[in-house]
């Protein structure tokens, strides 16, 4: 099945993200980087699928405080959350769709990543 591209955000990805990058740590940190400017924390978003390696269920809201550590950032990007009263968690970004009351800049820069995923791109 043939993915869908889109000229508009190919040209933000390789104009203002991994433009310079060589090798994936560098498109990792473009990425990183990207997102640290672009998206406003806190904001609220909505799981929407689920994955062995996070506790979050389809549906589930959540509050996205941050990014995390750009260590933890080498392959994938991870968003911080308030969980279970006090705690903190990463979760996947790709699994998380911002609420709709979230700023466009934000939403637009989660839905760059999404696409990202999507289109089987890695770093």
């Amino acid at each position: 099945m043939a993915k869908t591209k889109s000229e508009e955000r190919e040209d933000r990805i390789h104009l203002e993200i991994v433009v310079d990058a060589n090798g994936p740590e560098e498109v990792a940190m473009g990425w990183y980087y990207y997102l640290d400017d672009v998206m406003k924390f806190p904001f609220t978003a909505t799981c929407n699928a689920q994955r062995a390696t996070s506790p979050l269920k389809k549906g589930d809201e959540i509050e996205v405080t941050a990014l995390a550590a750009p260590d933890d950032c080498g392959h994938e990007i991870f968003v911080v959350t308030r969980w279970k009263v006090k705690s903190r968690l990463s979760v996947p970004l790709a699994q998380l769709k911002p609420a709709s009351s979230t700023d466009d800049a934000t939403r637009q820069a989660v839905e760059d990543w999404h696409y990202w995923v999507q289109q089987g791109y890695e770093f």
